[in-house]
């Protein structure tokens, strides 16, 4: 047989067969005086293996290792492996089918924000100060600040998410939270215009209104990475800092500084 023969007998393409030549796991036949490669049954029996054994799931790699076991006990140790990475991908996609559904949900009810798609939570923190700033002047701060709650309801891992986003939630409910809340950043806002190094009192007020907004369950576990976190010195924090005019990155310099201060 020529290799597109054998190919099609097998059910895989020519340019599959010449890979797995040059992946050593189907050995090259001998050739005809012209040329052509001469397949062997035999070649399309170790061919059809390879198929079946790649239609499984395993690599390349893995199909040598057992190919090369004529015993057939790397074979079963290849699939058990398999066969738990397979759990896994499936436990993995159950996890992404649930995330999505609640994102289609969202989205189906008009309910998806701007910066989303986001975790339930977020979305539902999103939602009640969306209520609540029915009517308000639009808030460039408030803006900021949803932008960065999206980006750490992506990057902070899952438990510490579950209790900032907790913490937020129970703020706002918290009685004329959201009314600080709003007033916070109308402070802010307010400071978009304002020289940071001349000391204005606007910047303190503005610090000290932000430091009281933040619930103590928040302020208790910051502790002394309390006191460092407005210093940079991270790129996270460099990034951050760098999003504010001056004046507003200095206050929340102070701000940060005063609830470390409160959590000694």
């Amino acid at each position: 047989m020529r290799i597109g023969e054998i190919a099609a007998l097998v059910g895989v393409t020519p340019r599959a067969v010449r890979h797995y030549h040059h992946q050593g796991l189907l050995p090259e036949p001998v050739r005809r005086a012209n040329g052509y490669r001469d397949y062997s049954v035999r070649d399309a029996v170790l061919l059809a293996r390879i198929r079946r054994l790649t239609e499984l799931g395993l690599a390349l790699d893995e199909v040598g290792d057992v190919l090369a076991d004529d015993r057939g006990r790397e074979l079963v140790e290849v699939l058990e492996e398999l066969d738990d990475d397979l759990a896994r991908q499936q436990e993995l996609l159950t996890e992404r089918r649930a995330r999505l559904g609640a994102v289609l949900e969202q989205a189906r009810s008009g309910r998806l924000p701007a910066e989303g798609p986001v975790s339930p939570e977020l979305a539902e923190l999103f939602g009640s100060l969306a209520g609540e700033a029915a009517g308000r002047p639009e808030s460039a701060t408030a803006a900021k600040e949803r932008e960065v709650l999206a980006l750490l309801d992506t990057v902070v891992p899952a438990g510490d998410r579950d209790r900032l986003l907790g913490a937020m939630r129970r703020m706002t409910e918290a009685p004329e939270a959201v009314e600080r809340v709003y007033e916070v950043y109308g402070l802010f806002d307010a400071l978009a215009d304002v020289d940071a190094d001349a000391r204005d009192p606007r910047v303190e007020a503005a610090a000290r209104a932000l430091a009281g907004c933040i619930p103590d369950e928040v302020v208790a576990g910051l502790g002394e990475k309390g006191a460092s976190a407005g210093e940079g010195g991270s790129p996270f924090m460099d990034a951050f800092f760098a999003e504010f005019h001056p004046a507003q990155a200095e206050a929340v310099r102070r701000a940060l500084r005063l609830v470390a201060e409160r959590a000694r």
